[in-house]
């Protein structure tokens, strides 16, 4: 099993700026994607970013591009998310999640394991 912790989430103004964290413990394979996700009230679970075992491979939904920043720091078993230039539209509990491949997954069901969320409110 794989645990992830997520923290960085809070009330931000438009504009503003939030940094999530997602540290993963237990028993991580040797290699293995990170990406972030994020679900409004009743929408879908969406991604956002994500990032390859090696950091060589991101992606980014157009939303976000530009203004988020997605990286990881393997000796510490963690990903980041920078977010800047926040929205109201970028409110949503998001989610950090492991896929165990060396490939770059975009889509929630090739993730194995998920973090339990953290709220992000961007107050207009």
């Amino acid at each position: 099993q794989v645990q992830l912790v997520e923290s960085g989430g809070g009330l931000v103004q438009a504009g503003g700026s939030l940094r999530l964290s997602c540290a993963a413990s237990g028993r991580t394979s040797s290699s293995y994607a990170m990406g972030w996700f994020r679900q409004a009230p009743g929408k879908e679970r969406t991604s956002v970013a994500a990032i390859n075992w090696r950091g060589g491979r991101i992606f980014y939904v157009d939303s976000v591009k530009g203004r988020f920043t997605i990286s990881r720091d393997n000796a510490k078993n963690t990903v980041y998310l920078q977010m800047n230039s926040l929205k109201p539209e970028d409110t949503a509990v998001y989610y950090c999640a492991v896929a165990s491949t060396t490939q770059l997954p975009i889509s929630a069901g090739a993730y194995d394991y998920w973090g339990q969320g953290t709220q992000v409110t961007v107050a207009s």
